[in-house]
């Protein structure tokens, strides 16, 4: 069901494709249906199938429970953590919590990857991401979730700027040159454009970078301005800080997890420990 494929699903298994293959006339004869048929690329379940899969995933995971030790001790815990994370959680949210797990926990390992929305959903059900540090409107409403932060957006730009003798106002802050940040780099308008419009402004955007922290040291290097999350502008010495001349609205940034490690003691713990961080921060 997860792979979408015998020889994936063998993979996975440890087993061979012929191994798999040998199964499926089995479950055909026990469960009176074929379960999957062949199709242009891989396989596909059938109604049959797809009316089994929660039950036997929640069966699974009960098998799992079973099979683990409930009490989980950090300090020699050997695991792998998959996280999924923009370039700024990993600055707001991963990095202070890397720094706490080296002392607490130090035999676990982090893995930190992209934030693939199309893929997520699955990505966390299938167990090859175990949690996301994401925003509310990014987050499917069937995972498990928890609120980290809160987060409001600032402008900078570098000291010794052209326009350095105080806050921008609206005028200066429309005629000045603009960075910001884009995915993919393609994009020129974000939300601040989108609170601009409202009002019935613009402003010169003349540089769109898929970084925040990439965005942050263009404006460390030149006279371009750029309005960022607060939490990634810890250190002020080399830029003038101030509240956009224009209402942005701020985000919520949240963790979230799959069902199927609601009451696992690792992610339990993991999910506690992170929550703390952010609050002592």
């Amino acid at each position: 069901m997860d792979t979408r494929s015998v020889t994936r699903a063998a993979e996975r298994m440890g087993l061979s494709q012929p191994a798999v293959s040998q199964m499926l006339p089995r479950l055909k004869d026990a469960f009176g249906d074929p379960l999957f048929v062949r199709a242009q690329r891989g396989i596909l379940p059938t109604p049959r199938a797809e009316a089994l899969a929660g039950p036997v995933r929640r069966a699974l995971i009960d098998i799992e429970r079973l099979l683990k030790p409930e009490e989980f001790i950090p300090a020699n815990a050997t695991l792998t953590i998959n996280v999924a994370a923009t370039d700024y959680a990993l600055k707001a949210v991963l990095s202070p919590f890397m720094a706490v797990l080296r002392k607490e926990a130090p035999h676990i390992r982090v893995s930190a990857k992209p934030v693939d929305l199309d893929s997520l959903n699955q990505q966390l059900e299938n167990g090859s991401l175990d949690m996301a540090f994401i925003t509310h409107e990014m987050a499917n409403e069937t995972l498990r979730s928890r609120k980290l932060f809160d987060e409001t957006y600032v402008t900078i730009r570098r000291k010794g700027h052209p326009a350095d003798s105080g806050p921008l106002d609206l005028e200066q802050f429309c005629s000045a040159h603009h960075a910001l940040m884009s995915h993919d780099g393609s994009k020129f308008t974000g939300v601040i454009d989108t609170a601009l419009a409202r009002i019935g402004r613009k402003r010169h955007v003349v540089a769109a970078v898929p970084s925040f922290l990439l965005l942050i040291d263009l404006v460390r290097h030149s006279d371009l301005v750029a309005t960022v999350p607060g939490r990634l502008v810890t250190d002020t010495t080399d830029f003038l800080v101030q509240t956009p001349p224009v209402a942005v609205p701020g985000f919520t940034k949240i963790l979230v997890w799959h069902e199927r490690l609601q009451s696992d003691p690792a992610h339990i713990w993991l999910r506690e420990k992170i929550a703390g961080i952010i609050r002592s921060a």
